[in-house]
């Protein structure tokens, strides 16, 4: 499913010991985190233990109270706004629908960043539109009001604007919410291929354990707001780690299809 490289590029985004936090509480405490370029990375924890925070500080959505989130070497809090948006696209959790706007309107907003003062709307912005769009599943949707789609479909039109974006790396905070079975593996397999065919480096915010181990090159344990352990799927989806990360006693198979690891939850522990 995935592919094999044998070299590793820089590392393009990074957070160095970042703490983030809202008001007078820190979420995440600590961090140092190097994403692997051009990989799939998806970062896992119990609710609560400052994945979407940590998301949200890569994404320049949050300030650092301490550290620093480093872009292409560069502190992301002074780079210019437009610039960021050139290079990383973000689907936050819930996003708010703007009233009104059609599924089409919303998807070519992820060409804004590529605008400029005096550029119009050129071949590039229509092409990457109409292949966000299908890609997707959104071609018959796209003179339809957002705000009147199911939560599902909503999720896949925001999908489309960070894809319309073509940007080099992509954040995705639980991108598969409101997605049923079908939809939830269309949706990961069109980011596995992003990663795989255009050499897009992701980070994904994921609550299922189970699809994270299937679809990700690099996988992040966070709990508390900091970082348990960090590798490969078979590196961290241990007995161990579940118990001590999710507080599950588990058994951990190996699928003959994919080699990745597979869950089996007995019970709680004490």
């Amino acid at each position: 499913m995935t592919m094999t490289r044998t070299t590793a590029a820089p590392s393009r985004l990074r957070a160095d010991a970042v703490r983030l936090g809202y008001d007078g509480r820190v979420v995440v405490d600590g961090v140092t985190l190097a994403v692997p370029t051009a990989r799939t990375t998806v970062v896992v924890g119990p609710n609560g233990c400052g994945k979407s925070t940590l998301l949200r500080g890569l994404g320049r959505l949050l300030r650092p109270r301490g550290g620093s989130v480093l872009l292409d070497g560069d502190e992301i809090g002074s780079l210019p706004t437009r610039e960021v948006a050139r290079r990383i696209g973000l689907l936050p959790q819930q996003p708010v629908v703007p009233e009104g706007v059609t599924v089409l309107e919303l998807v070519e907003r992820g060409r804004h960043p590529h605008s400029g003062l005096f550029r119009t709307w050129s071949r590039d912005d229509e092409e990457a539109v109409a292949a966000a769009l299908e890609r997707t599943e959104l071609v018959d949707l796209a003179a339809v009001p957002v705000d009147s789609l199911s939560g599902g479909q909503r999720q896949r039109v925001w999908l489309a604007m960070a894809l319309a974006q073509a940007t080099p790396l992509l954040l995705l905070d639980e991108p598969t919410s409101f997605l049923d079975i079908a939809h939830q593996l269309d949706v990961l397999d069109l980011v596995r291929s992003l990663c795989d065919d255009a050499g897009t480096t992701v980070v994904m915010v994921l609550h299922d354990l189970a699809m994270a181990a299937r679809y990700a090159d690099h996988l992040v344990a966070m709990r508390d707001g900091r970082v348990v352990t960090e590798g490969s799927p078979a590196h961290v989806v241990t007995p161990a780690v579940i118990r001590d990360v999710f507080g599950v006693d588990a058994t951990v198979l190996v699928d003959p299809d994919s080699g990745a690891p597979v869950i089996i939850p007995r019970r709680r522990t004490p």
